[in-house]
């Protein structure tokens, strides 16, 4: 079944999951929408991936190994993000997303602040854990959000549109971070970092306007029933498991991408920062783009083709970025950046486009969280503690940090090969959520 196909109860699938064009106009603009959410992000990605950029100096300062600062990206940041995302959600299926948004936006800015008048590791670690808190409530809202302003066969560029924010947000956290640093201090950095959110989150609550749910998705429902229904949906238990051993591979990399770029090739942190940004974030805007006009192409022909893509270009990017890990050339480096990428950067775009034509418009809120919850999990505690971990058992230095991501880089061949499963159980998995939703009374 083509994703705006009809089921067999007669009532299309752009009709029962998302508002009408002439609806959505006469709400707010979706591309103003998407321009906000886009700005957002950006900020929420900036906030998130600073301190990588700023391993150095902080190290300096509280005399810090690399396994506390793995700590920091990672565990500190995504145990209270995962813990407070479903509940958020819940709250999103049910109330306004604009306003959790917004909210979530100034808690995530004022931590990012506050990191910077940060005295020692455990101020450190506290600031970390409100960030996660705050940034939990951007992702499931605004992909639920988007859901009702764009129609299924649109929703692949909008997606892809979005996750631009993951690489203009790391280029920001990893150019302008050490930056700031390098004229003030790193503490500034975080100051300096954490105005726009404010800014933004006024921004969104005077010109986004939530639209009407239907009768049914304002029918709040019970978790465990909810989570009982998914997990008989395979193609979701099967991308949930390729989007967070995808994110382990890829966060991995991209936490102690700049740090590695120092250490193996004699750069400042400011050089390795800004080279990484260029050649990965630059391609990897690309690869979005490309990605999410592609995805919609292969969406409007059948469900099993946003996964499989998704699959195709993680695999490859995932064997490029081994190669630059073990690269003793910056200018092989740079160069192998560009397919890793380009071939990295969009391919979530089809898993997230999947979810949202599998997910009932009910529960989309809290399934996506649920999902983004355990990917994350995955992904954010295990990539940047493990591979600062193991760099941490070797030896802190070039050839320890190599050896800590070829430990957690490979995990994204594996989630290749869920994708791929999930692509051929998708059309079939969404008859069944379907026939539940159709089954259940109100």
């Amino acid at each position: 079944m083509a994703l705006g196909s009809t089921g067999k109860s007669g009532t299309s699938t752009v009709e029962r999951k998302c508002v009408t064009e002439a609806a959505a106009s006469r709400l707010s603009n979706r591309w103003l929408v998407l321009f906000l959410l886009l700005l957002i992000f950006i900020f929420n990605y900036a906030d998130r991936f600073l301190i990588s950029g700023l391993v150095g100096p902080i190290k300096k300062e509280f005399g810090l190994g690399d396994g506390f600062m793995g700590l920091l990206m990672g565990p500190a940041f995504v145990v209270l993000y995962v813990l407070a995302g479903i509940p958020i959600a819940r709250l999103a299926d049910r109330s306004s997303r604009v306003m959790i948004i917004c909210i979530g936006c100034i808690v995530w800015s004022m931590f990012t602040g506050l990191t910077g008048l940060a005295t020692g590791p455990v101020t450190l670690a506290l600031c970390r854990v409100g960030v996660g808190i705050g940034e939990a409530a951007f992702v499931a809202p605004a992909y639920s959000l988007l859901a009702d302003y764009f129609k299924p066969e649109r929703r692949g560029v909008a997606f892809a549109i979005l996750g631009l924010a993951t690489y203009f947000g790391q280029i920001a956290g990893y150019a302008g971070g050490p930056a700031i640093a390098e004229i003030y201090t790193w503490h500034a950095a975080f100051f300096a970092m954490a105005i726009p959110g404010f800014v933004l989150a006024g921004f969104a609550w005077l010109l986004i306007k939530e639209p009407q749910r239907s009768a049914t998705a304002q029918v709040q429902e019970a978790l465990a029933p909810i989570i009982g229904r998914l997990i008989k949906a395979r193609s979701y238990i099967a991308l949930m498991l390729g989007m967070g051993l995808g994110t382990l591979s890829g966060v991995s990399f991209g936490f102690w991408g700049p740090t590695l770029f120092a250490r193996n090739h004699g750069l400042t942190e400011s050089v390795a920062s800004n080279a990484f940004a260029a050649y990965f974030g630059l391609a990897g805007l690309t690869g979005m783009l490309i990605f999410g006009a592609v995805s919609d192409r292969l969406a409007r022909k059948g469900p099993h083709g946003p996964p499989r893509l998704a699959a195709f270009s993680l695999f490859f990017a995932t064997l490029c970025i081994l190669l630059v890990t073990w690269s003793s050339s910056f200018a092989q480096s740079k160069t192998l950046a560009i397919p890793s990428g380009l071939l990295g950067g969009g391919w979530s775009v089809g898993v997230m486009a999947s979810l949202q034509y599998l997910l009932p418009d009910r529960y989309r809120a809290t399934a996506t969280a649920t999902f983004v919850a355990v990917s994350t999990l995955l992904g954010f505690l295990v990539g940047p503690w493990l591979a600062g971990e193991i760099s941490g058992a070797f030896g802190n230095d070039a050839q320890s940090l190599r050896i800590g991501l070829s430990v957690t880089i490979p995990a994204g061949f594996i989630a290749a090969l869920s994708m791929w499963y999930a692509s051929s159980r998708l059309g079939g998995d969404n008859e069944i959520l379907r026939r539940f939703e159709s089954e259940r009374p109100d």
